[in-house]
């Protein structure tokens, strides 16, 4: 069954709901000047009220490694998702598992072309335990963004990568992402909200339900 992590937390309400609803994992963005940006200080009670076995992460985005662990060891975070252009070799040295996001173009930019990813993802085989599939349009303003190609997610399962699909997924498509793609993972963010930094339940419950619903 595909995992579920719900991004862009900034408040325990809507953490209590992402957990009752199912999900795997709940994401901390430690990235200034976006819209669910947290800090440290807001961000560790909620970390500290989560159940056993749902995962907090961490976002950071070309961030100073020793930043990142100090943030990490404050808030009891369990693994870290880079999001900017983080190098290899940037990524070696942490105690937790790393994510690496790679950014495609939309699906309907393509013109046909095939991904590029498998040749990129490679570089970071030995530092990354997942890649994230997410869209090179900016997210820093909230808003929401297009789906990416799904079948780049599935040719990088076929390359032995725990991928992690994310980039316009919403309850209406996302059993057809995961039929589609068949990933480790999805990651939703927008899609699940009524603005900017705020959970709708009623889409959260539809969502982690559709995602996990693919058999």
């Amino acid at each position: 069954m595909v995992r579920v992590k719900v991004c862009g937390i900034t408040n325990l309400e809507d953490a209590r709901v992402a957990v009752e609803a199912g999900a795997d994992a709940l994401g901390f963005i430690f990235v200034e000047g976006t819209p669910r940006f947290v800090t440290p200080e807001q961000a560790a009670p909620i970390i500290r009220a989560l159940p056993p076995f749902v995962t907090s992460v961490g976002v950071f985005w070309d961030h100073p490694a020793g930043h990142v662990k100090a943030v990490a060891e404050a808030c009891g975070l369990r693994a870290l998702q880079f999001h900017g252009d983080e190098r290899p070799e940037d990524l070696e040295g942490y105690a937790l598992p790393v994510i690496k996001t790679l950014k495609l173009a939309p699906s309907d930019a393509l013109g046909g072309r095939p991904p590029w990813t498998p040749l990129i993802a490679e570089r970071y085989r030995k530092c990354a335990a997942a890649l994230l599939l997410d869209s090179a349009a900016r997210w820093s303003e909230g808003e929401p963004r297009q789906p990416i190609e799904w079948t780049a997610a599935r040719d990088l399962t076929g390359h032995r990568w725990r991928v992690v699909l994310s980039a316009g997924l919403t309850p209406e498509n996302v059993g057809r992402a995961v039929a589609t793609a068949r990933p480790y993972a999805v990651d939703v963010n927008s899609g699940v909200e009524t603005q900017p930094g705020r959970k709708d339940p009623d889409k959260v419950w539809r969502f982690v339900a559709e995602a996990k619903g693919v058999r």
